[in-house]
């Protein structure tokens, strides 16, 4: 129904873990072009997500696990984020791989957060930011303008290539990262 083209896999290795990071407004677009099975369209590694714990999100909770994330960790920005960081940040240390909206849960849109580039740091994992475009697309009036793609359309993801994170490069990677989000 929706073709989808996906570009910079090569800047995976394989067997290695990673952070993955999106815009907010693109995460409708992330659940339909890589369904049925996000592990295996990002990196084969399992992967565990932080998720917004509000009632609302149960259903894209249930939607995450049937499309292969193996564990959701509850907490977000004001609601137990920094223990659910924490958490995410063992499971990084024992291989998973996750995805991050690093302007989420509520803004404001298209700035980085620092709170990826600590988990980062902590888990010695690197970051590679992803570009998602959609040839026909609706945007919803929401804090975020999230962008709907249209049956038929064509989806392109952009892989960027793994930002490692150290004290020493904290600004520099976040400007990095900040543009490879496009």
């Amino acid at each position: 129904m929706i073709k989808v083209e996906i570009s910079g896999q090569e800047n995976l290795r394989k067997r290695s873990n990673y952070i993955f990071c999106i815009w907010h407004t693109f995460v409708p677009l992330v659940l339909i072009s890589t369904a049925p099975n996000i592990p295996r369209v990002l990196d084969r590694a399992s992967h565990a997500w932080m998720q917004h714990p509000t009632w609302y999100m149960k259903a894209i909770h249930v939607l995450l696990r049937l499309l292969g994330v193996e564990e959701i960790i509850l907490g977000s920005t004001g609601h137990s984020g920094r223990e659910a960081a924490d958490q995410l940040v063992e499971y990084l240390r024992r291989g998973y791989s996750t995805l991050l909206m690093p302007d989420g849960p509520a803004g404001p849109p298209l700035v980085l957060k620092k709170g990826i580039l600590h988990m980062s740091m902590q888990s010695g994992v690197p970051i590679v930011a992803m570009q998602f475009s959609a040839s026909k697309f609706f945007e919803l009036k929401t804090w975020d303008r999230k962008k709907w793609p249209y049956p038929f359309c064509r989806v392109k993801i952009k892989l960027g290539t793994p930002i490692q994170i150290t004290s020493d490069n904290l600004d520099e990677a976040h400007n990095r990262i900040t543009a490879a989000l496009g």
